[in-house]
C-alpha cells in the first residue's frame, strides 16, 4: 500500500486551524473570569465599607477597582451665616460646645455667636487667639486667669463666687491661700486689659483683679458702652480710672476677702466712685471700709441708687445715718456682716429712707440691740423683711421690728432662738401683713399657735409655715411606724 504526497500535505492545515480556535477559545475564558473577579471585588468592597466589622486587608487587585462614589454635599452649605447665626441664637447655650465640634465654619459661627467668657489661660488673651475665636464678645472674666495655680490639682477650694486649685504641697499663711506672687502684676493685668479695651469697645460687663488706675482708664475710654464692673482687690486710687465710665449702673467692689485677698477700699474710694458714676443704679461692697462720709458721697451723687448691698463690711460707727441720703433706695442687703453698727448714734440723727421698699439680712451678727434698733429707724417704710440664718435674733431683738408699721412681708429663716411668743408678738401688730414664711426656726413650736396667731393664718395671702423640721418629720412619719426604736421590723420574742 503506497502513500501519496498530496494527501499528506493536506492534513497539516485543519491542525493549524484548531490550534488558533484553541487560544481564542482561552482568551475568552480568561476574560469572563477576570470580569467575573473584578464584580466579586466591587460587591466584597461595597459591603465592607456599609458593616462596622473590621475587614481585611487590602490586595494588589484593589488598585484596579473604579474610585467610590463622591460624599454627599453638605445642605447647610447653601445657607448663609447670616441665617446659620440666627438658627444658632434659637438653641440653648447647653449645645453651642456641641455645634462647633460639627465642621470648621460651625466653630467660626460658634465663636461669633458666644458673648459671654470666663477665661483661665492668661496666655490665651496675651496672645490674641481670644480675639480671633471670639470677636463679639461683650461679658469678660479675667479673674481665673490672672491668678496663679496649679490646673490638674484635685484640691479645690471655693468661697462665694471664687474657687481656687491648691498644691498638696500648699503651706497656709496669714495672707490666706493667695500670696502676694501668685497674682499677677499690675502691669501685666493693664496690658491685658489694654488689648481687651482695643478689642472690644462694646464690651458691657468686666470683672479683673489686682488692675491700676491706667488699666482701668484705658477700659473707661475705648469701652463707652460698660454698664457692669467688677473689681477684685483693687484700691483706693485704681478707682481713679473709672471717672470717665459714665453709664455704668452697676458695680461690686470687692476690698478684702477672708482668706483670699485684701485690700483696702476706704472712704476715699467711695468718693471717688461717687464723684466718676453718677448712674449708678446697684452698688455691692464687700469687705470694704467707710463710714458716714463716703456712704453719704454716695447718696448724693448717685442719686438713682436703688440697691445697696454690704457683705461683710468694715464700717465704722454711724455709717447708718448716711442712709438716708439715698432718697431712692428700695433694697438694703446685709450679708455676713459681723455687726450692723457698733455706734449709730442719736435717734434724731438718724434720718430714714423714705423708698425702701425690701430689707435683707443673711448670716449676719444682729445681737446688739443698739444697731439692730437704729437700722429698724432708717428702715421704718419697709414692705418685705427677710432673715436668712442670722445669729442671735431673740425674741427681744425681733421685738423691736414693731418699729416698721408697714410690713406686708416677713421670712424667717434658721432663726433658731426666737420663739412662738416672741414672734406672735410681732406679726400680730402689723396690721398689713399679707405674707408669711416660718422654715427651720426650731423654737417655733406648732402646739404653741395660739388661735390669735391661727386666725391671722387665715386671712394671709401666702403662708409657708414648716417652723420645726424635727416635728414636721415626725408628723410626716405618723401611721408608718418608722422611728419606733425597731418596733416595725423587730418582734420580741417571747421565753
Amino acid at each position: 500500500m503506497s502513500h501519496s504526497p498530496e494527501r499528506n500535505s493536506n492534513a497539516k492545515p485543519p491542525l493549524e486551524k484548531s490550534s488558533k480556535l484553541y487560544q481564542q477559545q482561552q482568551q475568552q475564558q480568561h476574560e469572563e473570569a477576570l470580569k467575573h473577579v473584578i464584580s466579586k471585588m466591587q460587591l466584597l468592597h461595597s459591603a465592607v465599607s456599609s458593616s462596622p466589622s473590621p475587614s481585611s486587608p487590602l490586595s494588589e487587585s484593589d488598585l484596579s477597582l473604579p474610585p467610590l462614589d463622591p460624599p454627599a454635599p453638605d445642605s447647610t452649605s447653601l445657607l448663609s451665616d447670616e441665617l446659620l447665626l440666627s438658627i444658632f441664637s434659637k438653641l440653648p447655650l447647653s449645645q453651642y460646645s456641641h455645634n462647633s465640634l460639627v465642621c470648621k465654619r460651625w466653630l467660626y459661627l460658634h465663636g461669633r455667636l458666644l458673648q459671654s467668657l470666663k477665661i483661665l489661660d492668661w496666655g490665651f488673651l496675651d496672645s490674641g487667639r481670644v480675639s480671633d475665636r471670639f470677636p463679639n464678645l461683650t461679658d469678660i472674666d479675667l479673674v481665673h486667669a490672672c491668678i496663679r495655680s496649679p490646673r490638674n490639682s484635685g484640691i479645690l477650694v471655693t468661697r462665694k463666687t471664687v474657687s481656687l486649685h491648691l498644691d498638696s504641697l500648699f503651706t497656709p499663711n496669714d495672707g490666706g491661700f493667695i500670696e502676694e506672687g501668685d497674682v499677677l502684676k499690675s502691669s501685666v493685668i493693664d496690658q491685658g486689659l489694654g488689648l481687651i479695651a482695643n478689642w472690644y469697645p462694646n464690651l458691657r460687663r468686666l470683672v479683673a483683679i489686682g488692675a491700676s488706675e491706667s488699666g482701668l482708664r484705658s477700659v473707661a475710654e475705648e469701652c463707652q458702652t460698660l454698664q457692669e464692673l467688677e473689681l477684685h482687690c483693687c484700691g483706693d486710687m485704681a478707682l481713679k480710672g473709672i471717672l470717665q465710665c459714665r453709664n455704668l449702673q452697676i458695680v461690686k467692689l470687692i476690698g478684702c476677702f477672708g482668706g483670699f485677698y485684701g485690700s483696702v477700699v476706704s472712704d476715699i474710694g467711695l468718693t471717688i466712685l461717687a464723684q466718676g458714676c453718677t448712674r449708678l443704679v446697684k452698688l455691692e461692697l464687700c469687705g470694704c471700709e467707710g463710714s458716714y462720709d463716703g456712704i453719704k458721697a454716695i447718696g448724693q451723687c448717685c442719686q438713682m441708687l436703688e440697691d445697696l448691698t454690704l457683705c461683710d463690711h468694715r464700717m465704722e460707727g454711724g455709717w447708718l445715718a448716711a442712709l438716708s441720703y439715698c432718697m431712692n433706695l428700695k433694697t438694703l442687703k446685709l450679708k455676713s456682716c459681723k455687726n450692723i453698727d457698733l455706734c449709730p448714734g442719736p435717734d434724731e440723727h438718724l434720718g430714714c429712707c423714705p423708698t425702701i421698699e425690701e430689707l435683707h439680712l443673711q448670716q449676719c451678727q444682729v445681737r446688739d440691740k443698739q444697731g439692730m434698733k437704729a437700722l429698724f429707724s432708717v428702715c421704718e417704710a419697709v414692705r418685705d423683711v427677710v432673715f436668712q440664718d442670722c445669729w442671735g435674733l431673740a425674741d427681744d431683738v425681733f421685738s423691736i421690728a414693731t418699729i416698721c408699721r408697714r410690713v406686708k412681708l416677713i421670712s424667717l429663716e434658721g432663726c433658731s432662738l426666737l420663739t412662738t411668743a416672741g414672734l406672735e408678738s410681732v406679726v400680730l401688730s402689723w396690721k398689713e401683713l399679707q405674707r408669711l414664711r416660718v422654715v427651720s426656726c426650731n423654737n417655733v413650736k406648732d402646739v404653741e399657735v395660739t388661735p390669735a396667731l391661727a386666725s391671722l393664718f387665715s386671712i394671709l395671702k401666702e403662708l409657708k409655715w414648716r417652723p420645726d423640721s424635727k416635728s414636721l418629720l415626725t408628723s410626716s412619719l405618723a401611721g408608718t411606724g418608722v422611728g419606733m426604736k425597731g418596733g416595725r421590723f423587730f418582734k420580741r420574742l417571747k421565753p
